[in-house]
């Protein structure tokens, strides 16, 4: 019985001299109609009839506390909130993400606008935007959630293979069951396969594999391990400005301190190990810097970075007792010529048993980029090397806190890493669709790149990878001045400016972090070629008024 009903019902009871019995007839409801009306702080009305309704002191009493606890402060406010999640943003689905959601709204109530839709250009979101699915993927995910799909013909051989598989490493064969909190064994032994073939051989045990939902879910994991100490002894992690909003999310939440390090806008977005070291010693005043991440190929820069490169940043680990996170989710998303994705853990290995040894490494991969664009299976791996004996428990207990990674994205994974190979009969098909996206996307980079650079008052250097471009825009003074007065970041005001007078939704690129006095934005390069030319155009058109209005 609800509360309120059952104080009145004592109320009501007392009121006509009962017991808990309450009243006969009417007289039960009339009085709980009238405790209700003391409690919202109205004058009960009398009886129909003649007479009056006496109210013993009690009756009020009770109808008064119900009206105070109704009305009671809320006990979760913004000032009793976690500090550390108020203080969390994430501009990939912040204010301007917020704002097209409203004028989407707005069209579908045939409100009048410049423009017919909303493109949302700001996340890197495949299939949203028109990429198909992977075929041998949806078919063995398709057999392994609904087995008596086994016994169709319509299915290849290969696909029932790899389903039967991952069934059988499931409790009672079923896609529905809990598994174990690292992940099924035989897709983290598939995995470490995946992982030998890619780097030609280089090692890996499937025991340093730990299945995650998507990579974030592995990289907040890491952090939260390895984060710990107070005022100067607070863990300090560098991150690449512009960077993923997920680590900047994931410090403030974890309460840690962020280290910013620069990357060489130009220079390609190239990363200087002179950098690192400014960023390393002006930090180590006020936190303890212990790790180090890094996005290769980048987001939202879409660099790729050398071998070179990557050997400097693992000496520079090394020598600093650094611990390093690599997050390698655009490792097939790879398109200038003369570019080559080379995985951290391959060149660790390669630098000899001194780094390999020591350095400490988690990697990351996701079944949401690449090719396959699979966002909403929330699939990924993490493999973890050098850990301590004692961490990896630790690791596994706090895994265990979230049960398993969603099943269905586990399965997922597998089909990434382990797909058709050649012999099998699926695999031309699935070699077909893999390139048909790798060369379309490639071919928008391209297309991107060249467009932007055409547009006075905008550069953008080459997006040699990932699937994004983060042009820099020149804002003039004037319009600086009335996003201050609209207190707004000049590339939010005009990132607003752009989705109102065009629909186009990117992401300003004070939400991934810039040098001072530098503008940008995100914008993803996954619209099909035809929305994405007329995309490009329509930024073009809008950008020449911008700069004559402001100007």
């Amino acid at each position: 019985m609800h509360r309120f009903v059952l104080v009145a019902r004592q109320a009501a009871a007392r009121l006509c001299g009962r017991g808990p019995g309450g009243c006969r007839g009417g007289r039960t409801d009339m009085a709980l109609r009238c405790a209700a009306s003391l409690a919202a702080g109205r004058q009960p009305r009398g009886p129909r009839r003649e007479g009056t309704v006496r109210w013993s002191s009690a009756a009020k009493a009770s109808a008064v506390k119900i009206n105070e606890k109704a009305s009671r402060e809320k006990i979760l406010t913004l000032e009793s909130m976690n500090p550390q999640v108020k203080a969390v943003e994430y501009a990939v689905r912040g204010p301007i993400v917020l704002k097209a959601g409203e004028i989407e709204k707005e069209l579908r109530k045939g409100i009048k606008k410049p423009f017919t839709e909303v493109i949302k250009a700001n996340i890197g979101d495949a299939h949203a935007m028109g990429q198909r699915p992977i075929t041998f993927l949806r078919q063995v995910v398709a057999l392994c959630t609904y087995p008596n799909l086994l016994d169709s013909p319509s299915f290849p051989e290969d696909a029932k293979k790899r389903a039967r598989r991952i069934l059988q490493g499931c409790g009672g064969n079923s896609l529905g069951s809990y598994t174990a909190s690292q992940g099924i064994n035989c897709i983290r032994e598939d995995v470490a396969s995946y992982i030998e073939r890619r780097d030609g051989g280089v090692p890996a045990d499937p025991d340093n594999i730990y299945l995650t939902t998507g990579a974030s879910d592995g990289i907040s994991a890491i952090l939260k391990i390895l984060i710990s100490g107070w005022g100067k002894s607070r863990t300090g992690v560098m991150i690449p400005i512009p960077q993923y909003p997920l680590y900047s999310a994931a410090i403030s939440e974890l309460d840690a301190i962020q280290v910013n390090y620069y990357l060489d806008e130009e220079n390609c977005w190239a990363l200087n190990v002179n950098e690192l070291r400014r960023a390393l010693n002006e930090a180590k005043a006020y936190c303890n810097p212990k790790v180090l991440c890094i996005i290769n190929p980048g987001n939202p820069t879409g660099q790729v970075q050398n071998r070179k490169c990557i050997e400097d940043v693992i000496h520079f680990a090394w020598e600093e007792k650094l611990f390093l996170l690599a997050d390698e989710v655009y490792q097939d998303n790879v398109y200038s010529e003369g570019c080559q994705f080379h995985s951290f853990k391959k060149i660790l290995y390669e630098m000899g048993p001194e780094y390999y040894n020591n350095v400490e490494l988690a990697s990351f991969h996701s079944t949401s980029k690449g090719y396959m664009g699979e966002c909403g299976y929330r699939g990924g791996y993490m493999e973890v090397i050098n850990l301590h004996p004692e961490i990896k428990g630790q690791l596994v207990k706090l895994l265990s806190v979230r049960l398993c990674p969603p099943v269905s994205g586990q399965a997922a994974m597998d089909i990434v890493v382990n797909p058709p190979v050649p012999g099998e009969e699926s695999y031309a098909q699935f070699i077909k669709e893999k390139e048909s996206v790798l060369n379309n996307l490639a071919k928008k980079a391209k297309l991107t790149e060249d467009m932007f650079n055409k547009i006075p008052g905008v550069h953008c250097n080459p997006l040699q990878g990932a699937m994004y471009a983060f042009p820099r825009i020149f804002i003039p003074s004037k319009a600086i001045e009335e996003a201050k007065a609209h207190k707004m970041a000049p590339d939010m005001f005009y990132c607003m400016k752009l989705l109102e007078e065009t629909g186009i939704c990117v992401v300003p690129g004070s939400g991934f972090g810039q040098r001072e006095g530098t503008y940008h934005f995100r914008m993803t390069i996954l619209p099909p070629v035809e929305k994405l030319k007329i995309l490009l155009e329509k930024v073009k058109d809008f950008h020449i008024k911008f700069l004559e209005k402001y100007a």
